[in-house]
């Protein structure tokens, strides 16, 4: 079973910016499209980007121009840089796979805080 592990969130001002890392174990990261998936507070969980096995990406319109998701595969490694950060981006964030059959265990994910 394939285990992910989120990381480099913390505590931005409005306008900053973070890049957030999720790396996986197990052999199955790089047959897989990855996601990025925010949990805001007292929100369900829903995708920010997605990064298809294809190489097509998809944002969240709010999002769009702010955010890039990018892979590693030889890491086993998906990012998510974050720019010009809002309040509103404000959540814990997970990775997944993406636009696939199959899911993996949740992480504990990150907490990003945006606030002045």
């Amino acid at each position: 079973q394939v285990q992910l592990v989120e990381s480099g969130g913390g505590l931005v001002q409005p306008g900053g910016s973070l890049r957030l890392s999720c790396t996986a174990s197990g052999s199955l990261f790089s047959a897989n499209g990855m996601g990025w998936y925010r949990q805001a507070p007292g929100k369900q969980r829903s995708v920010v980007a997605g990064l298809t096995s294809e190489g097509n990406t998809n944002y969240l319109d709010s999002v769009k121009g702010r955010f890039t998701i990018s892979r590693d595969d030889a890491k086993k490694t998906v990012y998510l840089q974050m720019n010009n950060l809002k309040r509103e981006d404000t959540g814990v964030y997970y990775c997944n796979t993406y636009g696939a059959t199959i899911w993996w265990n949740w992480g504990t994910g990150t907490l990003v805080t945006v606030s002045s």
